[in-house]
């Protein structure tokens, strides 16, 4: 089934659904959540609570839970009595046939646990449970007829008709085939603490090695355990005995029905309880919140608003504007080459007397390693500035920048950077609507928040041509 939370979720799903009146309103409740943290399971399920203020729904489906558990419990308890009487009455005698007790402690429910272990393997993946659904169906546990209790009953139903309750039910019939027969062991302790006993056994195809033989592998498993087995005098002694025996062999005897019944009976069942736990575990159903309704709700909560009372808006960083030193200059392309020719006149053209090539050394392009060695050997001989053109369109990735950064250490009057070709993006002329140009502005600035970082001057846009 569904945990509590899952449960109280999928209730609140099916009563919406219904147009139903909850004692807070669904809709404030989600837009509230939008602002909080957490998965969208526990946003979910924080919204039931919520919705649930009043707490009429949980009650529901704790009484509903709580019926069903507690039929579970009686017929446990009831089982369990059950086991204690039939063995209670089974030993009233003081002589008892051992193999006669043991087969009716342990024959029908070996041959049900073989039984289940079959169907199990056959019945892989297949519902099994009908009967259990319709035997404790919400609707036999509680009567209303109002909404909650309604939806309450259909969700309840669904869940027992899940192919996962098919371990649910196995888990159940172990559960009560384990109080059966802890009735029986609590029904054979008392009697022996009791009544002093004497145990036979009596054949008329095999003989008394045989039943040595058949002993002794009924009592392997209880002796690795620490029970008692009779031996082979005793076995021999026992047969046919009409009355009491001496009280050891008596001990041996009682050591093996207690062994037998718990290695045979009692620990199988209890593995076969817990692998149903497990594969019930595993099985279990799950909220699925890939519903219209889930997704709708969590789509919601993903969505950005941004309001203009209570949105602060930060700027962007802004790479310094250029400043062009009096002195001489080196230009260098980084990495790409550009068809404009003196491309390095848009970054001067406010001072006239820089347009004088004679004024500015054409380094050409620096791109490998042997051109990075070649440039700052030059700046470490030549103070100038160096003016670095970069393609608009390359990115200010890891290694870019960190040749900026080795030229900028060795450039003794600084460095300022121009992106050639798209440069810049007029802001007050460009459509942004265009997807070409959302691209150039966002790479614009980025070329600006690296370069603000490193305290480098970029040509600004009032000097060169916008596209």
């Amino acid at each position: 089934m569904l945990s509590p939370q899952n449960q109280l979720t999928e209730l609140v799903r099916t009563l919406e659904t219904d147009q139903h009146i909850f004692a807070t309103d669904p809709l404030l409740v989600t837009e509230k959540l939008q602002a909080e943290l957490g998965t969208p399971i526990q946003k979910l399920h924080r919204r039931a609570s919520r919705i649930d203020s009043n707490g009429a729904l949980t009650r529901v489906l704790e009484k509903i839970d709580g019926r069903i558990k507690g039929i579970m419990t009686v017929m446990s308890v009831v089982w369990c009595v059950s086991g204690f009487l039939g063995l209670f009455t089974l030993l009233q005698a003081n002589v008892v046939n051992f193999f006669y007790v043991l087969v009716c402690l342990l024959g029908f429910h070996t041959i049900m646990l073989i039984g289940w272990l079959v169907l199990t393997m056959i019945n892989q993946g297949k519902q099994s449970a009908n009967w259990f659904a319709n035997f404790v169906s919400p609707k036999r546990l509680i009567r209303g007829k109002d909404d909650i209790t309604q939806a309450a009953v259909r969700l309840y139903e669904q869940q027992l008709q899940h192919s996962g309750m098919r371990w649910y039910l196995g888990r159940f019939s172990h559960q009560l085939w384990l109080a059966t027969l802890t009735g029986m062991l609590l029904a054979i302790i008392f009697l022996l603490i009791i009544r002093q006993y004497s145990f036979s056994w009596e054949s008329t195809l095999l003989s008394d090695q045989a039943l040595i033989t058949l002993t002794h592998m009924l009592g392997w498993l209880p002796s690795m355990v620490g029970f008692d087995v009779p031996d082979n005098a005793a076995i021999v002694q026992s047969r046919l005995v009409t009355e009491a025996l001496p009280l050891p062999i008596a001990r041996q005897w009682a050591g093996l029905l207690i062994g037998s019944l718990l290695m045979y009976g009692i620990v199988p069942r209890a593995l076969a309880w817990s692998f149903c736990a497990l594969m019930f575990r595993r099985k279990k159903m799950r909220l699925d919140i890939k519903l219209p309704y889930y997704q709708k709700i969590i789509n919601f909560w993903q969505r950005q608003v941004v309001d203009a009372d209570d949105f602060i808006e930060v700027d962007a960083p802004v790479a310094p504007k250029a400043t062009v030193s009096a002195g001489k200059k080196l230009v260098a392309l980084l990495e790409y080459p550009t068809d404009v020719d003196k491309w390095w006149h848009i970054a001067f053209n406010d001072n006239s007397n820089d347009n004088n090539d004679d004024k500015v050394d054409n380094f050409g392009i620096v791109d490998d390693r042997d051109d990075m060695t070649r440039l700052t050997t030059y700046l470490d001989q030549h103070p100038v500035q160096v003016l670095i053109g970069i393609h608009s369109q390359a990115l200010p990735d890891r290694g870019t920048l960190r040749k900026l950064d080795h030229i900028a250490s060795h450039a003794k009057y600084g460095l300022i950077v121009q992106l050639l070709s798209q440069e810049n993006i007029n802001t007050t002329t460009s459509d942004f609507s265009d997807p070409n140009t959302q691209q150039k502005t966002a790479r614009y600035q980025q070329w600006q928040t690296a370069l603000a970082a490193r305290k480098i001057g970029l040509v600004t846009a009032h000097e060169q041509t916008i596209d």
